[in-house]
């Protein structure tokens, strides 16, 4: 039993061998893993972990994701120093890509991001052009795509500890997509927006047919018709 344990330790040695052989540099995690791979070329590869120390009054933080090719790739996740999560973001050959999120260091979701990123393997892209100041498309062209991401899609704020939703933008593009302002005939003279009337139903209006004149009798005692 001792000898076989014995070959497969060597056995082990000599994979890890032929692998480290490949790499510039790494290190070791404390479990035994292979981290913050550099191969000969001088590329980052396979799982990374990144400590930022805290300077000049901003807070230290840990990134933790894998590089492919010396691009980041797929989730990769934030980290105080004490070690709560406090993002997570997802790449895409080295630009974000899809929905990031932010959080608080007691984990409340303060700002919801919305990115496209770009496939190098597609070399050409259409990208909308927008009119000075009226936010409107006005032409498009085809430009070459490099490795790269732009905001895309909607952006959600949140207040913390109340959770509330506060603010939303739309992005087209790394454009900020204005509101359309309100219809002619939804404006008044004095420049406000008219209230929507909801039409009525047919039994609000039996309702209130039948309750025409009649007195309501309130707490304090008065009486309203």
């Amino acid at each position: 039993m001792r000898k076989f344990f014995l070959i497969m330790i060597c056995i082990c040695l000599f994979f890890l061998q032929q692998a480290t052989a490949q790499l510039k540099s790494f290190i070791l995690s404390p479990n035994g893993d292979t981290l913050n791979k550099v191969d000969k070329k001088g590329w980052k590869q396979g799982r990374w972990v990144m400590r930022v120390e805290p300077l000049r009054g901003e807070d230290g933080f840990e990134d933790e994701g894998v590089f492919k090719d010396d691009k980041k790739e797929g989730v990769w996740r934030h980290y105080t120093l004490k070690g709560d999560p406090i993002g997570f973001e997802t790449y895409l050959h080295g630009g974000k890509d899809g929905k990031q999120q932010y959080y608080t260091p007691f984990g409340e979701l303060v700002r919801e991001e919305s990115w496209k990123g770009f496939n190098p393997d597609a070399p050409y892209d259409t990208i909308a052009i927008y009119g000075t100041g009226s936010g409107e498309i006005i032409d498009y062209k085809i430009v070459k795509a490099e490795p790269y991401s732009v905001k895309q899609g909607i952006w959600k704020f949140y207040e913390s500890f109340t959770g509330r939703l506060y603010k939303t933008e739309e992005w087209d593009r790394n454009n900020l997509v204005v509101p359309k302002p309100a219809k002619q005939d939804e404006v008044t003279s004095a420049g406000t927006v008219k209230k929507k009337v909801v039409p009525k139903t047919q039994e609000m209006l039996d309702w209130e047919k039948k309750n025409r004149g009649k007195k309501k009798v309130l707490k304090s005692g008065e009486t309203r018709l």
